[in-house]
């Protein structure tokens, strides 16, 4: 009997040893927030990915991995710029890491796969990285997903009514990569370009394109400049062999073409983008504090970097640096399925490192400056000059959000020109 009676003593004093232990871990556990991250690190964007990390490495180092006496865990994933392999680390992150937020992915295709995702979670946030589609906040926005960086529609704004009424070319050829990002791209340009009765002949190329000849060669006689929205490798194959056959048409840059990922690799392509004009969120050559001390600390914290931050470095940093003011204005406090976070999101409103100010529309989308660029030779080295800006673009480039919804939404043939006579 005695034996019974202690046995029963050990028991009651393991479970209740056992239950204070699960207390002690789970507040342990609220005191961690857990952040994952998706880019690309494999693909043509892999460059931008790496510089992507760099930036969340200073938001994060800026705080000390940590919000209000609560540490950040930080987990990292990789894609290779497709869709699907984003929704599963995205899924991975969720379900086997069990992260709070997330933030990314990188490319456009990718956006708009977890912006679809972040609708069937509960209690999780996912805060985009620099995938830059219109259609991921524009239509069918999520109550979930969030969007501090501009995106590709809004970053073309003053660039085609400076091709057409500044530099005089009546048409243009359209070199773009067919998938979502230079759909907005194309239409940001497009809208502005076409309206002022500019023609343009579409030339588009799958993603992962290395071979340019057949494009090359459909380049129309007549067209006065090139407007080439691509990115990373597919960009340095379609300049090095346009320069390589001889090719000497002005060429007007997408926004990740105009890019620390392109102008710090050597080789024939540089000859044609001395003088590239483009535009965007981001310019190297930037007078204002905000910008030049940024930069600074990028070089100093990656001496074996990029000569400047990339376009995908400086959304990274931005998006993140959200995250980090929405957590402090809560405490760091996650319960309530988020909700108060994701209040606090909705209302933050800060200056991004180029100094210019970032608050939210209605579908959680960036509203904030955009800046015409021009690519100079700074001491031997390839840079991009401000030298233009169009402040607070909205996602409906001014217009009247029905109107403009009313245009459809960018694809391969929207907008369209007249053609060229």
């Amino acid at each position: 009997m005695l034996r019974k009676k202690l046995a029963l003593k050990t028991a009651t004093a393991l479970a209740a040893g056992l239950f204070a232990l699960a207390g002690v871990t789970a507040a342990a556990a609220q005191d961690v927030i857990k952040l994952g991250s998706i880019t690309t690190l494999e693909g043509p964007f892999a460059t931008g990915g790496q510089d992507a990390y760099r930036a969340m490495e200073m938001a994060l180092e800026e705080v000390d991995y940590t919000i209000d006496g609560k540490k950040i865990e930080w987990i990292r994933e990789s894609s290779n710029a497709q869709a699907d392999v984003a929704l599963a680390r995205a899924r991975k992150l969720i379900e086997q890491d069990n992260v709070d937020i997330i933030v990314g992915p990188l490319s456009g295709a990718e956006g708009i796969a977890l912006r679809d995702y972040s609708r069937t979670l509960d209690g999780k946030t996912i805060v985009n990285g620099s995938s830059g589609a219109a259609d991921t906040t524009l239509r069918d926005a999520s109550p979930n997903f969030f969007r501090f960086s501009t995106e590709g529609t809004q970053w073309m704004a003053g660039l085609g009514n400076h091709v057409y009424k500044d530099m005089n070319v009546e048409h243009v050829a359209l070199v773009a990569a067919d998938y979502a990002f230079p759909y907005a791209q194309a239409m940001g340009f497009m809208l502005e370009y076409c309206e002022a009765g500019g023609a343009v002949t579409k030339l588009w190329s799958p993603l992962n394109t290395t071979d340019f000849g057949s494009i090359i060669a459909n380049i129309p006689s007549d067209a006065g400049a090139i407007v080439l929205i691509q990115g990373g490798t597919d960009a340095l194959a379609f300049l090095t062999q346009y320069a390589e056959a001889g090719g000497d048409l002005p060429i007007i840059g997408g926004s990740i073409t105009a890019d620390q990922t392109l102008l710090s690799a050597r080789g024939p392509h540089q000859r044609l983008m001395e003088g590239m004009l483009a535009a965007g969120p981001i310019a190297d050559l930037n007078e204002d504090p905000m910008w030049v001390e940024w930069v600074a600390a990028y070089r100093e914290r990656f001496p074996d970097g990029f000569d400047s931050p990339s376009i995908h470095a400086f959304n990274y940093y931005t998006n993140t640096k959200a995250v980090l003011l929405a957590l402090d204005e809560v405490d760091g406090d996650l319960s309530d399925g988020q909700k108060a976070f994701q209040a606090a999101l909705a209302k933050v409103e800060f200056k991004n490192p180029m100094g210019a100010n970032v608050r939210l529309d209605e579908n959680r989308q960036a509203i904030s400056d955009i800046f015409l660029t021009r690519i100079v030779d700074d001491g031997g080295t390839l840079r991009t000059q401000a030298f233009g800006k169009t402040e607070g673009v909205t996602q409906t480039m001014g217009m009247d959000r029905e109107a403009f919804l009313a245009l459809g939404a960018p694809s391969r043939d929207n907008p369209d020109c007249p053609p060229a006579n």
